[in-house]
């Protein structure tokens, strides 16, 4: 009976200690999707290499239920970069439209011209729209 005892004590510590987060913070995330880029801002358009700076891109949500959620960034040629931006959504009751900014570090590891293709929604026809950067490394 002892040595049960004492094979049941650490099983019940580890279980203890182990337990459930049934907190509440908020409303949950109920869903992601794009959004489209209104606006990019870039402080330089030539820069040196191993230099960073920042571009910040300016997207519409509705207020109290999207927010920005992150970035697609990708590398789709050796010079060239196509941005996608996403937004969360939630289950709270949505308010008028506001701006928000987010930004990218951006850190040439190479010289060249850099080709930044923003995703800015849908054509008529269901295509992607791009907004065409050029960012020129020294």
């Amino acid at each position: 009976m002892k040595k049960i005892l004492l094979l049941c004590l650490p099983l019940f510590l580890v279980l203890s200690a182990v337990s459930c987060n049934d907190r509440f913070e908020g409303e949950e995330i109920t869903n992601t999707d794009f959004v489209k880029i209104d606006s990019v801002k870039i402080a330089q358009y030539s820069m040196d290499v191993f230099t960073t700076q920042t571009i910040k891109t300016y997207s519409n949500y509705a207020a109290n239920c999207e927010g920005f959620y992150g970035y697609d960034y990708l590398h789709t040629a050796p010079l060239e970069r196509e941005v996608v931006s996403y937004k969360f959504s939630t289950g709270s009751n949505c308010g008028e439209l506001v701006t928000k900014a987010s930004q990218i570090n951006f850190r040439p590891q190479e010289v060249g011209i850099y080709h930044f293709k923003f995703y800015t929604g849908k054509d008529a026809g269901g295509n992607d729209t791009w907004q065409t950067e050029i960012i020129e490394v020294n």
